[in-house]
């Protein structure tokens, strides 16, 4: 939409607070934005400001058009802006990051429900208490509650009709005490959830309640003249009380707070968040945003605590930020502390979201250098081998073989100047008999790159033959037969003094051997014949076995390999009855290889 288009309709757009939306050609929601009013805030984007972002102006170039909807207030704007970016997420927009998949505590929807740490969310009406960012506290409070409540862990569904038919049988958690027995009826439905009720209040960090309750079943056996069951209890509240003392403890004024604050730099804004439940820190998340057009730290900060709340299920009613914020909940009351205990648990969150922001440029900072580092190598081999392309997919072949016995190839992939060890591929030479390095070579080449070209999968820049002029030649051929001469760079490496061949040209190449493109080739060619030797080795070992028992008279490959897969080596099989190996291969094969080991015994 152009200026004079938004000028010719300007007069038609109310005064209104309301929400607006930037079409595209395509009807793609492009931004959703709200405003006081929609007249003056439209009219920003089409007026000649210099200091308009560019990402701003190529949104308006974008937009064919734009819609509004008007309403009562800028409370019931950020409503609906809220909603319209969580349905649509426009491009434009600021957008919350989720680099890993957090882990929750779950409380399943089911008659007794299990207790269990997930990374998935189910909308099945289970309850999730999370995300919880460092794995280790996790691990602590799991622990805490195995051992504050035991609860059970099977997944069968205890309807009171499978309780009283006593379907499910007792299993080792009852036994070591680790489970109370609900599926035999030993632990009644009122019990188990009562427990499940602390549950949730030490998931919501209101460990007054489970303190209470610990105390009450303490003197309630007290009474009744249980004290090893009273003892045991005690012990439990021992271990909360120890838990609760690692907690943060901020202040003992303080009750249940929300505290935000916020960072930012060019790209990105980070939101740290602290959940605060009687007075201590009981869990800390930092949020990533991607920053768009919306700019201001008061509008990203509002829609983070708008966002963070509802992930995290927080219904506390007073929020601490750094600067006011409008929150469209009439009954939050927002703080901006000055002094005093509030202050300081805000200064708390400001020193978790600066140390975040630095450890976020340290890693921009060192990922900088190391694709600067793999960018300069490749850029050398680049230029000392005067390729068009840059090398960023590379393959190195190498041949192995024992006299011309068991001929195999390996083929190693290097990616942006990495080994991809993912791609590597191994060769078992199917049509080369006896020692022919050359035919090897050539079979292996041409198994290899049809394979790519039939899968319609990207070529290589560079491929590094192991070996001197011939298997580079040999190589040309199948390269040539596939018609890729043109689409590759094809170099052979002669191992004794480092010189690099290239196709049809008899002078070879000689890099220094300080540089740091030889040093890549290097590591491909030894890669190669590490991956190439360890898999001959294998074929070999394989191959000797099986040559040993096909010796027997009347014992064939097939026998053998049964025997081999079946008892897994010849020692265990030389140590076996004759009634086991004759279940295996028959009883005339079993005899012929029992006497065989035996005979073998007596020469011993």
């Amino acid at each position: 939409m152009t200026i004079e288009q938004y000028r010719a309709m300007q007069h038609t757009v109310p005064t209104a607070p309301g929400v607006y939306r930037f079409i595209s050609a395509a009807g793609v929601i492009l931004y959703v934005g709200k405003a006081k009013s929609l007249r003056s805030r439209l009219s920003s984007y089409f007026s000649e400001r210099r200091d308009m972002l560019a990402k701003t102006k190529a949104m308006v170039r974008a937009a064919v058009r734009f819609e509004y909807t008007i309403v009562n207030s800028e409370q019931d704007a950020l409503l609906l802006e809220c909603t319209l970016i969580k349905e649509n997420q426009p491009r434009y927009n600021v957008m919350l990051k989720d680099g890993k998949t957090y882990p929750y505590f779950c409380i399943k929807n089911e008659a007794f429900p299990r207790v269990y740490m997930t990374r998935r969310v189910i909308k099945d009406g289970s309850l999730y208490f999370g995300p919880y960012t460092a794995l280790q506290q996790v691990y602590v409070i799991r622990d805490l509650i195995k051992q504050l409540f035991p609860l059970r862990t099977c997944p069968y569904a205890l309807t009171s009709e499978t309780i009283q038919r006593k379907k499910v049988k007792l299993c080792l958690e009852y036994h070591i005490k680790n489970c109370l027995g609900p599926c035999q009826g030993l632990q009644s439905r009122e019990d188990y959830d009562e427990k499940i009720t602390q549950i949730k209040n030490i998931l919501k960090g209101n460990f007054g309640s489970v303190k209470q309750y610990l105390k009450q079943e303490m003197l309630r056996y007290a009474e009744e003249l249980e004290f090893e069951k009273a003892e045991l209890v005690r012990q439990k509240l021992l271990a909360l009380e120890d838990y609760q003392g690692k907690s943060t403890v901020v202040s003992t004024t303080i009750s249940d707070v929300d505290v935000f604050s916020i960072a930012t730099d060019e790209q990105f804004a980070y939101v740290n968040f602290l959940r605060v439940s009687n007075g201590a820190v009981i869990s800390a998340f930092t949020q990533e945003l991607t920053k768009n057009l919306d700019d201001e730290p008061e509008n990203l900060l509002l829609y983070a605590i708008l966002a963070l709340r509802e992930k995290f299920g927080n219904k506390n009613r007073e929020i601490i930020v750094p600067f006011e914020v409008s929150v469209p909940e009439n009954d939050i009351l927002i703080t901006v502390p000055r002094i005093g205990d509030k202050k300081k648990l805000l200064e708390v969150s400001e020193k978790n979201v600066q140390y975040f922001l630095l450890q976020k440029r340290r890693e921009q900072i060192n990922k900088s250098v190391k694709q600067s580092s793999e960018e300069r190598i490749l850029r050398t081999l680049q230029k000392d081998l005067n390729m068009s392309e840059l090398p960023m997919h590379i393959e190195c072949f190498d041949n192995s073989n024992f006299h011309g016995s068991f001929p195999v190839s390996s083929c190693v992939v290097f990616k942006n100047a990495k080994p991809s060890k993912r791609d590597y591929r191994h060769f078992n030479v199917k049509t080369v008999e006896g020692p022919n390095d050359f035919a090897t070579m050539e079979e292996v080449v041409y198994r290899r790159y049809r394979r790519l070209l039939e899968e319609d999968m990207g070529l290589p820049q560079l491929v590094i033959i192991d070996g001197g002029k011939g298997q580079l030649s040999a190589a040309m051929k199948s390269i040539k037969a596939l018609g890729l001469e043109k689409k590759m760079t094809i170099v052979g490496i002669a191992k004794q003094l480092e010189e690099i061949f290239f196709p049809e040209d008899p002078i070879p190449l000689y890099i220094d051997k300080k540089s740091e493109s030889l040093k890549l080739i290097q590591q491909a060619r030894n890669e190669a014949h590490r991956f190439g030797i360890t898999f001959h080795r294998n074929q070999r070992s394989k191959g000797f076995t099986v040559t040993e028992l096909t010796q027997i008279e009347g014992i064939g490959s097939v026998t053998a390999d049964k025997l081999l897969s079946h008892f897994k080596s010849i020692k265990k099989l030389s140590e076996a009855e004759i009634d086991k190996i004759q279940a295996v291969v028959g009883k005339a094969a079993g005899k012929k290889v029992f006497k065989y080991f035996a005979q073998k015994r007596k020469e011993k």
